[in-house]
């Protein structure tokens, strides 16, 4: 989420926020094991900075080691950079997005091979769109601060009705059996598809410690995958236990020399046919296909 009006608080909390990964990093440096990352379209990298974290993990309890990701990109599509990603899904060789913004968020659906649009829906001016899920023949997507989302069909994207929740919208998923819903805290709430009211929740944790600011959401093969605002990190989470068992670095995957500050990574869309990942940006000009490249290292 974060739009135009909110900015300069947004920027603000999000300078706080990397001077203390660049805190974290210089300390966990000096005892880290030098390694490389995949990937070939970016400079190697000698050292890596710990994944986002809310807190000093330095007396957080010890756990199973956290697998660590890196990436090979396989091959890159243009993406409309007025768009401010907030949801992104990938099914039968479509690509479906909702954005965000005040007057400017829209649904749009269009083949991935050729860009050609196929769909578009424009919200009302009043609603600041977020994530997006398909389950079954509905394309369902939320609001930010209304706390209303809406049901669509997904071949006529024809309004089928809307429901509340009692939080901000941020990132939307399914298991197959409910729906998954971030907020920006570390919780994740699971919801009854057919009402939408709430039938659980979980709290998200890296090393005993509480992750926030959790954004778009994907699930793949029974793990959560979710954007962590405002980092170029991916973090892979247990569904029963709320626990981060996995990390994707995508520093380096698109690291323009001047772009508006709310310009980060966010969008996640999984392709079954190659286990590939789909993934952009908050008006980023670009979405990369790419392939996850297992670390021979864990994450610090």
């Amino acid at each position: 989420m974060y739009g135009c009006d909110d900015v300069t608080a947004k920027t603000r909390r999000w300078a706080r926020y990397r001077r203390l990964r660049r805190i974290l990093t210089w300390g966990l440096a000096l005892f880290a094991t030098t390694w490389v990352v995949a990937c070939p379209d970016t400079q190697p990298q000698e050292e890596t900075p710990p994944p986002p974290s809310t807190a000093d993990r330095a007396s957080a309890p010890a756990e199973a080691p956290v697998a660590l990701y890196g990436y090979k990109v396989i091959r890159t599509f243009p993406h409309d950079p007025r768009h401010f990603t907030q949801g992104l899904i990938y099914r039968d060789g479509f690509l479906y997005e909702g954005t965000g913004l005040y007057g400017q968020s829209v649904l749009i659906k269009r083949e991935l091979a050729t860009n050609k649009i196929v769909k578009k829906y424009r919200l009302p001016r009043r609603y600041f769109g977020e994530g997006i899920s398909l389950f079954n023949d509905q394309l369902i997507q939320l609001t930010w601060k209304s706390r209303t989302g809406f049901r669509y069909d997904e071949k006529t994207f024809r309004l089928l009705g809307q429901f509340h929740y009692d939080t901000e919208g941020w990132g939307l998923t399914h298991d197959g059996t409910h729906l998954i819903l971030s907020d920006g805290t570390d919780t994740l709430r699971f919801l009854d598809p057919n009402t939408c009211t709430e039938t659980g929740r979980i709290r998200v944790r890296y090393n005993g410690r509480s992750l926030r600011e959790i954004n778009e959401l994907e699930f793949i093969d029974g793990k959560i995958y979710a954007n962590v605002l405002p980092t170029d990190y991916i973090a892979i989470i247990a569904p029963d236990t709320g626990r981060v068992t996995a990390w994707i670095d995508l520093r380096g995957l698109y690291d323009p020399p001047e772009a508006p500050s709310n310009s980060i990574l966010n969008g996640i869309a999984y392709v079954p046919e190659t286990k590939h990942l789909l993934v952009t940006g908050k008006l980023w000009p670009k979405l990369f296909e790419i392939e996850l490249v297992p670390h021979r290292s864990n994450a610090p």
